[in-house]
């Protein structure tokens, strides 16, 4: 099984951590940086190579993962010479990919299971799997409905329940054969071209831990929560290969 790493972002929300560490790179606890900890699931998870999307600060990327044998792995790069999106640097190294692969940001931590995710996929003919996780929003106002000028219905502070992307996604590589390499496109581009194709997605539904690091606030609650979920983000049969 194979997996594509996006690790090529600025991380602007994140700084100033982001100042001198890419992203991916952050300390989680005393001991890991996130993409340790990803690439630590993904081979107890049975996946054994990895591309790297790398663009800001890759070579410090380039020297804390190298090969990728001290986690099993067997990891090559793609480079970024111009901001690319999400789905954009696919298109690169479409002849390096397998038919289906795991797509994923390199700033996540959740107990979600990758292979699972793309076994699901394979099997349902999708071009692509998005993995998602349940959201509510608490409007903090009187929520009107109107219509002819007049109030049609009322809820007072209402719950609103969403799915939200997880950045994690299994994709199949036929779904970017039509795309010109160095193209900026993002995740939401291909969703909307696929729903304009009449060829949706399909839906993998998690609704365990999942926390995407993007703001300061995100990276102190990671950091704060990282022993409560030590042993499911990490379990200890599952250590790297010396």
């Amino acid at each position: 099984m194979h997996v594509v790493i996006l690790a090529g972002g600025k991380g602007v929300r994140l700084r100033p951590y982001t100042s001198a560490l890419p992203k991916p790179l952050v300390p989680i606890g005393e001991e890991y940086a996130i993409l340790d900890i990803i690439l630590r699931q993904l081979v107890s998870q049975g996946f054994t190579s990895a591309t790297l999307a790398v663009g800001h600060l890759s070579p410090l990327i380039r020297a804390f993962v190298g090969d990728g044998s001290r986690w099993g792995l067997q990891v090559d790069y793609t480079e970024e010479v111009k901001p690319l999106s999400t789905i954009g640097p696919l298109f690169s190294i479409r002849d390096r990919l397998p038919e289906h692969f795991l797509v994923m940001n390199g700033d996540v931590l959740t107990t979600l299971n990758y292979a699972s995710l793309l076994t699901s996929h394979g099997l349902s003919g999708a071009p692509l799997t998005v993995a998602t996780a349940p959201r509510v929003v608490k409007i903090d106002f009187g929520v009107l409905e109107a219509g002819s000028g007049f109030i049609t219905g009322f809820r007072e502070k209402p719950l609103l329940s969403y799915l939200v992307s997880m950045g994690v996604y299994a994709l199949s590589r036929s779904a970017i054969d039509d795309y010109p390499e160095g193209m900026s496109f993002g995740f939401d581009e291909l969703v909307l071209d696929l729903l304009a194709r009449q060829s949706p997605p399909a839906v993998f539904e998690f609704d365990g831990y999942w926390l995407d690091i993007g703001r300061p606030d995100d990276y102190d609650e990671a950091n704060a929560r990282f022993e409560e979920y030590r042993a499911l983000l990490l379990p200890p049969e599952k250590e790297p290969v010396a």
